[in-house]
């Protein structure tokens, strides 16, 4: 019976280890990452060791679930949704894309319209409502406040 369960936990042991070990290899990079004084206390190292804590706490949480059952035991007979899958993979590669075509906040709009399309959301006008605003103020962060060029297109060349 034990051994039953550990070969049935086996692939969200698995998935865990992948995670921690996505977690330790961010870790490394983020050591190496040279510190300047031109910056105080937070410089370009600080965002890889938090995205690194987040792994790591995810890999650790998830080798938890895992060890306890696995985090799917109550979803037998669960189908993939392959058409939401497509969607979220076309809103990914549709923004890589196009970014460069027609701009960041159009291709983020797009791509985050597809994304929700792919979770679930059957209202597109909202989603792109949403999509676009938050694509508009993530540009005029980068552009205005960072003074950084994350790609102009039709909105961008408007303001």
């Amino acid at each position: 019976m034990a051994e039953e369960r550990a070969s049935n936990n086996l692939p969200h042991i698995l998935v865990a280890a992948g995670i921690l070990l996505v977690g330790g290899l961010a870790a490394w990079q983020a050591s190496v990452i040279p510190k300047s004084a031109i910056y105080a206390t937070v410089g370009p190292h600080i965002f890889p060791w938090i995205i690194t804590a987040f792994l790591l706490i995810l890999g650790i949480g998830l080798l938890l679930a895992a060890f306890r059952g696995g985090w799917a035991h109550e979803q037998d007979g669960t189908i993939t949704e392959f058409g939401a899958l497509g969607s979220v993979i076309a809103g990914l590669v549709l923004n890589a894309a196009l970014i460069e075509y027609i701009g960041f906040i159009l291709a983020s709009t797009l791509m985050f319209t597809l994304v929700a399309r792919g979770f679930g959301s059957k209202q597109s006008l909202r989603d792109a409502a949403i999509g676009f605003a938050l694509a508009f103020i993530a540009y005029i962060g980068f552009d205005r406040v960072l003074s950084y060029k994350i790609g102009s297109g039709l909105i961008e060349s408007l303001i």
